[in-house]
């Protein structure tokens, strides 16, 4: 329902607006003279303004430019057949459309919807969008630029069905993404399935999406709703998507083409209507010119595609996603500010912030309770040579054997022989610095 102020000096034209618009369960005022409509406008909101462009004293443009000053405000002209000129640069200052009398009252209802059908989703739009810069989401962490942008553009999709297919690599959150589509949309209320498709055959990858019927094959000894059916009125998460065979993704484009499905072993069509968002870590375009991903079936996922950059595209978010999982843990102490924070931020993150997550975990278990060190981190091989094993010789002649010795030895002599401050001067683990003393047959 929209509040509409209807404009115009013959009495006749605002009656018939305002039945038709009454009708449609809008709330409308109306008025025919163009200085009340000024004193309406500045006291009262209203999301569309509907006006005569000709009036004797005040004129429409008068009207429109008043009414934009008021955020969010739709305005609609009205206008006869020679004045349709002033009518378009009415519209070149801010009308959203304009009409031409005599016109039909159903024309102006539809286009009044669609006005206020674009105001509804403007303002969830903003609405989520300030829950999302507010609380910063709570399952997506992280104040980095790539970071924000990924949540900026979920949570403009979230308020319309749009399907959203999501890629990125192994842990880079992409599931946390899916659940953040369907909490910030319409549909929050209603069921949030999600499915790895990859872990699956296909007969059971059928069964479990479509459900099937007592009898439909050995062992089905009832009948059993799908994730389909489950998910009605909410959202279904297809992850792994490009790990379907080509006939799940022939059954799967023909369900989301038609919003029906049959349950295996079922004759009936069932009516469904699910939010659809799917995931994947493969390049789907390379998949389908390998002829393993059909192409209609990716065009009817892509509609809106989101990229999630792994942990090594957004660096600023590693400390806090740390201190994030050490206190989802309780632990009771915080990431030591110089070299084990340093260790998180130079490392490269292949499995992201799953791994991440696991590496937390494993290091809070060695410690024991303790502050954190770098040895209860294991993200360096151990017998990794301190020096570039592809150069050449040192500036010195001797070779890289014998400079990765010198620097083991003169870190051990100028931290008096503590290994640990000889393995903080290298800026390694003090058992990778075992490691290498073991190599070089280097003394205690």
């Amino acid at each position: 329902m929209a509040n509409i102020l209807v404009v115009d000096d013959e009495p006749k034209m605002t009656s018939l607006i305002c039945g038709q618009l009454e009708d449609a369960n809008h709330k409308v005022t109306t008025t025919t003279s163009p200085a009340e409509a000024l004193e309406l406008i500045g006291r009262h909101s209203f999301d569309i303004v509907i006006t005569d462009l000709s009036m004797p004293g005040i004129s429409g443009m008068t009207i429109l430019g008043e009414a934009l000053g008021k955020d969010g405000t739709e305005v609609v002209m009205m206008t006869a057949y020679g004045s349709a000129e002033t009518a378009v640069e009415a519209m070149k200052k801010g009308a959203a459309d304009y009409l031409i009398k005599p016109f039909s009252l159903d024309e102006l209802e539809l286009l009044v919807a669609r006005l206020a059908e674009k105001q509804r989703q403007a303002a969830l739009v903003n609405h989520y969008q300030k829950v999302v810069n507010e609380s910063s989401y709570g399952p997506f962490i992280g104040s980095s630029s790539a970071t924000a942008e990924v949540k900026r553009m979920l949570a403009k999709v979230a308020v319309t069905d749009a399907t959203v297919l999501l890629t990125g690599r192994s842990g880079s959150g992409k599931e946390l993404a899916a659940r953040m589509v369907h909490d910030l949309s319409p549909r929050k209320s209603k069921p949030f399935i999600a499915v790895n498709c990859a872990a699956l055959t296909e007969t059971l990858l059928e069964s479990e999406l479509f459900g099937h019927e007592k009898g439909a094959f050995t062992g089905a000894v009832a009948r059993k709703r799908g994730r389909f059916e489950l998910a009605h009125g909410g959202s279904l998460f297809l992850d792994e998507i490009a790990e379907t065979s080509g006939a799940m993704q022939s059954k799967l484009l023909r369900v989301l083409e038609e919003g029906k499905l049959f349950r295996v072993g079922g004759v009936d069509a069932i009516d469904i209507d699910v939010r659809i968002i799917a995931a994947t870590n493969s390049d789907l375009g390379l998949e389908i010119k390998r002829g393993v991903f059909r192409e209609d079936l990716f065009f009817r996922l892509n509609v809106f595609p989101v990229f999630l950059p792994g942990l090594v595209d957004r660096r600023e978010d590693i400390t806090e996603l740390a201190e994030h999982f050490l206190a989802r843990l309780d632990y009771p102490h915080p990431i030591p500010p110089d070299d084990v924070r340093d260790l998180l931020l130079r490392y490269d993150w292949p499995g992201n912030v799953r791994e991440l997550k696991n590496v937390i975990e494993r290091a809070t278990i060695l410690a024991g309770g303790e502050p954190l060190s770098v040895e209860d981190f294991a993200l360096e091989t151990d017998d990794a040579p301190l020096v570039d094993t592809e150069s050449t010789a040192d500036s010195t002649g001797g070779g890289l054997v014998a400079s990765e010795k010198k620097m083991i030895v003169e870190a051990l002599k100028e931290a008096g022989g503590n290994k640990t401050e000889a393995a903080k001067l290298l800026r390694i683990s003090r058992r990778r610095l075992y490691s290498r003393m073991k190599v070089h047959d280097i003394r205690p």
